[in-house]
């Protein structure tokens, strides 16, 4: 087997680093083959490939290979996401569907029904505790012989109080791998079988567990009484109670949550040393006027905001900022000012955006507040003529475009800028840590500005942003009257027809959401299509729109531009209208099938109306079947807080959905959860902006094992630790 690039790079670092001084010893040359002498002495060993360990032959390596295992050290790491307790506990202290074993006498001869295609049922009574009850196997017939009556079985599976029952049952004849029970339960793949990467790990263990090293300085291992990182690990395959169990997962959740914010501490402290001799000198009186000119009073969330950007602006180091917001919240306006001043400290700006609708929002937006102040704003998308492009490009050389707006064409080859001073995104979580990377090497020092209208939890925020300063408007403009949100069946959209109509007739605008654009056999939901068909029979005094992603840009523009127009009085659309959409004049939100969607999308779409002076509504028609279904509509008519409703998100649907999709900046853990363990998460970042900042993190030998850890992960570069 080939060396994996773990080792690789392993065996760099002991080439490079010598007189580092960051391990002692160095592990053989030649690690693609089974070693005659293993250094078992040597925590490299850990290293070396997985068809060491005892029974892992060609076949099992592919199949340890699939699961991302193929040296030691990633069989040890390879953690169980639960465990089975097959403690006998006594069925007085079980709930009704708890999952339990018990050990009982057999009372009766076992009693086998065949029904279906090589299906059966095994039912059979056993004497537990003083109670009689039957335990049922399904498609276990070849069990029979082992009940034998008056014999000792031990048996698991849930518990129907009701019933006196316990089904699906297993026969556990095996011995039991602890004390209380506790089996690992690892993820699979293809045909690895759970018992053969259990005994692997246990081989692995007993072999190799003597050779994994303590990351953690000690200090930190007594001050939070945490268990040495090999008992740990030990704990966390092979538990003897819960108790050691618990102890492990606390120990490894702390571990991997101080690791990563290490690493982002580290990000952080390289950037602003980086970014020395690049401060900006603003007019900070031309700013303040321009600040007096504009047509509405800033909040004082807003002013708080301002002063932060532009101080970071000043800053002789380059900004790198997240700035959040709820709907309607005013960010708009704190990226116009924040880019009015580099402009006039003789930068350019670029704000870029995930879709072109977004896009031409933002360009009508800025234009409107910066055309009059001689800035010129310029917009470039996919869809943009080859000329209109070509003139767009020739004048960002030239500096005669002050600032860009555009969607990812911005990042694109051949579009330079003459002196990009300040970069935004907007809804910045859509875009890959790749992309934004792109976009800020387009200037020398850019300061970076990463905008979001989707409130994220502070937990999120510190993990996937855990290197940048936050800032929150928590604060909506006056006049803004809450959004009323009402939960309505399907069978009551005749009632929110007429409430519609009544809105309509008033001079109001509304839009109607539905999950699909066409009909769909797998489905049972609403579509876009047949909604907008029922509509326009329904309403025929009206006129209604029809917006999804398969129209052309062209054909989006048109229907987006005819509803803020007023010339289309509803405008049924899938969630492409969910970000960037401004009409002030729509006071109604259907969505229908509302249960299909998460809280914080709920919200954004939510935040499509009470964009004007007139109260507002927003109706979900749900039939939701799922608790969570039912729980997120009693949430959404209870609170308009985004970042309160954020933080339900998070509980409801985890942190890996938060987004709609794993995104590029939020870290998978092995065992943390970033659910539960935000405190430990707080803990963590703390201690490792405590030790990133501290002169004896870089050169006491007491943190040898973090450095090396970071060099391993290629956050430091070599020539620095030299």
């Amino acid at each position: 087997m080939p060396c994996t690039k773990s080792v690789r790079q392993c065996l760099l670092l002991y080439e490079k680093l010598q007189k580092g001084g960051l391990r002692r010893r160095r592990p053989e040359d030649d690690c693609s083959r089974k070693s005659s002498v293993r250094l078992r002495a040597d925590p490299m060993s850990l290293y070396l490939p997985v068809t060491e360990i005892k029974g892992v032959g060609e076949h099992s390596q592919e199949q340890l290979s699939s699961l991302g295992i193929h040296t030691v050290k990633d069989l040890l790491e390879y953690y169980p996401f639960r465990h089975e307790d097959y403690a006998v506990r006594p069925l007085a202290e079980v709930q009704h569907e708890e999952r339990v074993t018990i050990r009982g006498q057999v009372q009766s001869e076992p009693a086998v029904r065949f029904y279906g295609k090589k299906k059966s049922r095994l039912t059979v009574r056993v004497l537990v505790d003083g109670l009689l009850i039957q335990a049922i196997f399904f498609n276990q017939h070849y069990l029979k012989n082992k009940f034998v009556i008056g014999h000792e079985v031990v048996i698991t599976g849930k518990w129907d109080q009701h019933r006196a029952s316990l089904s699906p049952a297993v026969m556990t004849t095996k011995k039991q791998t602890n004390e209380e029970g506790l089996e690992p339960v690892y993820s699979l793949k293809g045909d690895m079988k759970m018992a053969s990467l259990r005994k692997f790990i246990h081989e692995a263990m007993t072999s190799y567990g003597d050779l994994i090293e303590e990351k953690l300085p000690e200090q930190l291992v007594n001050t939070y009484r945490l268990m040495d990182r090999e008992e740990a690990i030990r704990h966390l395959h092979f538990p003897k109670s819960q108790d050691s169990l618990s102890q492990a997962k606390r120990r490894m959740t702390y571990e991997e949550l101080l690791l990563f914010q290490l690493k982002m501490q580290t990000y952080r402290k390289q950037e602003r040393e980086q970014q020395k001799g690049d401060k900006k000198h603003l007019p900070v009186k031309n700013v303040e006027a321009f600040v007096q000119r504009l047509p509405f009073p800033l909040t004082g969330a807003q002013n708080r905001v301002k002063q932060e950007i532009l101080n970071d602006l000043k800053s002789e180091f380059r900004m790198n900022r997240l700035l959040q917001g709820d709907v309607g919240s005013g960010k708009t306006v704190i990226a116009a000012i924040a880019l009015y001043a580099v402009v006039r400290a003789g930068y350019q700006g670029a704000l870029m955006v995930p879709t072109e609708i977004l896009a031409e929002q933002h360009m009508a937006s800025l234009s409107e507040l910066l055309k009059p102040e001689g800035i010129t704003v310029r917009l470039l998308s996919g869809s943009a003529k080859a000329k209109e492009r070509r003139e767009v490009i020739e004048g960002l050389k030239t500096g005669e475009v002050n600032i860009l707006v555009g969607t990812h064409a911005l990042i694109q080859e051949g579009v330079d800028f003459k002196d990009l001073g300040l970069v935004i995104t907007d809804e910045q979580h859509r875009f890959g840590v790749n992309q934004r990377r792109v976009l800020r090497e387009k200037g020398l020092h850019p300061d970076v500005l990463f905008m979001t209208a989707t409130p994220i939890p502070r937990t999120l925020a510190i993990s996937a942003f855990g290197d940048m300063d936050v800032s929150v408007i928590d604060e909506m403009p006056k006049g803004r009257k809450p959004i009323e949100t009402y939960w309505a069946k399907p069978s009551m959209f005749d009632r929110v027809l007429s409430f519609m109509e009544k809105e309509i007739h008033k001079g109001r605008q509304a839009y109607v959401i539905c999950p699909l654009i066409e009909e769909s056999e797998k489905l049972d939901v609403q579509n876009a299509i047949d909604v907008h068909a029922m509509l326009g029979s329904g309403l025929s005094d009206w006129k209604v729109g029809l917006m999804h992603g398969r129209l052309s840009q062209e054909e989006k523009e048109d229907a987006m531009n005819a509803f803020s127009r007023n010339e289309t009085q509803v405008l049924v659309s899938t969630t492409v209208v969910e970000v960037g959409v401004n009409v002030p004049n729509a006071t109604v939100m259907v969505i229908y099938d509302a249960e299909r969607f998460g809280l914080s999308q709920l919200h954004q779409l939510r935040g499509r109306v009470g964009r004007g002076s007139e109260q507002s509504y927003c109706i979900l028609l749900a039939d939701p079947k799922s608790d969570n279904g039912k729980e997120r509509m009693k949430i959404m008519t209870e609170t308009n807080d985004g970042f309160e409703l954020s933080e339900k998100d998070l509980e409801l649907r985890g942190p890996g959905d938060f987004f709609g999709h794993k995104q590029s900046g939020l870290p998978e853990f092995k065992v943390a959860d970033l659910v539960h363990d935000y405190r430990v998460l707080e803990v963590a970042r703390q201690d490792a902006a405590k030790l990133v900042n501290s002169e004896a993190f870089w050169h006491s030998k007491d943190y040898v094992q973090l450095r090396t850890w970071l060099l391993e992960e290629g956050v430091l570069d070599l020539d620095r630790l030299d």
